[in-house]
């Protein structure tokens, strides 16, 4: 039996790693965010109206829809770590360029590049962390991925909101965040490889040797016998068609589905807007920046009860709770915005709508697309479902401005609780319960339940993995 400090110092290991993949998710949440506050001074600077002004915030999501596609042949390819050390150098590259832009398409430009690395980040970050961490706590781990995302937020409003009346201040806005660029740059070259992408490599030595650091000899023993059992001794890479097969259909149908509906309930409408859609019930540009800090505020307090229920309550009835939490506050939202209530009313709505995604939604989706895909296909899977949630994320961000002003925030509000709704019903009807388990034994399930399907049995969702949990 391990001795206390030996136990210690693999746990200090663990969270070194976590602190230094999940800088991903800063810069993720720093690029996506920092641009509500540049908002109201970008417009004027470039002349833009509503549409013009869409596609200049949603031009990053264009880079992060081809970097999320691309990012899965390549890390499945050269490995985890190595395009990680891309990705940051692109987020440095990305802010300084948005920061010295003196036309549009300069401005654009930059951000499609930035997006870039936050599409591939938004893949391999998690990845890299649920293939680290054992089955115990990789919830707990890997939802601080989101929690990196929402202090990234955090940090770019409240840096929105110091340099509201700084000459040239949307410069500085985006220039601000090299320096934590620089830093995930720096630190990867002090995390190991994959083990599990080191195993399908064949470097099955190197990857004990990761696993026994991370959980010690008889962890490690065990995570390597799974391993092999479910990727067996291939090298072959994954093709896309091998997505479609028909074992890997469902899973995949619902990564997809929960990738899409993740967008479409609206919260980067908040985080993207939120000083916009403040100013457009009456209050005056500094009081929606403050405000938008308090919103930032309240997404990574509400992300803690996230991160202390995922492995202890479940992924599962995680997200049915948040997405009827969205769905009752975007209605009221809705409701506010059509009898013209009181800006703090709005906001009030707006936050606990954020307390539904963060302590619910936000971590958990994470969770669930970085560990429900099995072992061969997950690479490209993962890289499918963030894929596609850029995407989407790309059309709620280019249109909402255009919709806000055309057909007035009740209907446009009303519509994301539609989605919220659907939300619900898809977990509800289709998503298993993956707490406590190996990515191994989430493979099992799957194979099960297709097999399951050939027999005429369904299994349903709360027979989750061996009637578990």
């Amino acid at each position: 039996m391990e001795n206390s400090k030996t136990a210690a110092a693999r746990s200090g290991y663990l969270s070194f790693i976590t602190a230094i993949a999940t800088l991903g998710g800063l810069m993720f949440g720093f690029d996506v965010s920092i641009i509500s506050g540049a908002v109201p001074f970008i417009q004027p600077y470039f002349g833009w109206n509503e549409l013009q002004l869409g596609w200049g915030v949603s031009s990053l999501l264009v880079g992060a829809i081809l970097g999320a596609f691309g990012s899965g042949a390549l890390t499945d390819k050269y490995g985890r770590k190595r395009i990680l050390i891309i990705v940051a150098l692109f987020f440095a590259v990305s802010c300084a360029a948005t920061a010295l832009a003196r036309t549009p398409a300069g401005f654009i430009g930059a951000r499609v590049f930035g997006g870039l690395a936050v599409g591939a980040a938004s893949v391999l970050s998690p990845m890299y962390v649920a293939e680290v961490s054992p089955a115990r706590n990789r919830g707990r781990l890997v939802s601080i991925y989101q929690l990196t995302i929402v202090l990234g937020i955090l940090i770019s409003y409240t840096i929105n909101y110091s340099l509201h009346d700084v000459p040239n201040n949307w410069r500085w806005m985006f220039a601000t965040g090299i320096f934590p660029s620089v830093l995930f740059f720096t630190g990867l070259f002090f995390i190991p490889e994959s083990p599990r992408w080191l195993y399908k490599a064949g470097r099955r030595e190197e990857s004990l040797k990761v696993l026994t650091r991370i959980g010690g000899p008889e962890l490690a023993d065990a995570e390597i016998r799974e391993i092999a059992e479910v990727t067996g001794e291939t090298k072959e890479s994954v093709r896309f068609s091998e997505l479609l097969k028909p074992s890997n259909r469902q899973v995949l149908t619902i990564g997809f589905l929960l990738a899409i509906l993740v967008q479409m309930s609206g919260i980067n409408t908040v985080v993207d807007y939120a000083p916009k859609i403040l100013m457009s019930v009456g209050i005056e540009i500094r009081n929606a920046l403050l405000q938008t800090s308090l919103i930032g505020l309240i997404n990574g307090v509400f992300t803690f009860v996230a991160i202390g229920l995922i492995d202890r309550v479940g992924r599962r009835k995680l997200y049915l709770i948040g997405s009827l939490g969205m769905t009752v506050t975007l209605i009221l939202l809705s409701i506010s915005f059509y009898f013209k209530l009181p800006g703090i009313i709005t906001l009030i709505c707006i936050l606990l709508f954020i307390a539904s995604f963060s302590s619910c939604i936000g971590p958990v989706f994470w969770t669930l697309v970085s560990e429900i895909f099995p072992n061969r296909i997950r690479g490209r899977a993962l890289a499918f479902a963030s894929f596609t949630q850029w995407i989407f994320n790309f059309f709620i961000v280019l249109l909402f401005p255009y919709f806000l002003k055309t057909a007035g925030g009740a209907l446009t509000f009303l519509f994301l609780a539609v989605m919220s709704g659907l939300q619900w019903l898809l977990t509800w009807r289709k998503v298993p319960e993956t707490r406590g388990k190996s990515l191994e034994e989430i493979e099992h399930y799957w194979s099960a339940k297709y097999e399951a399907a050939g027999k005429d049995k369904i299994l349903k969702p709360e027979e989750q993995l061996i009637n578990g949990q």
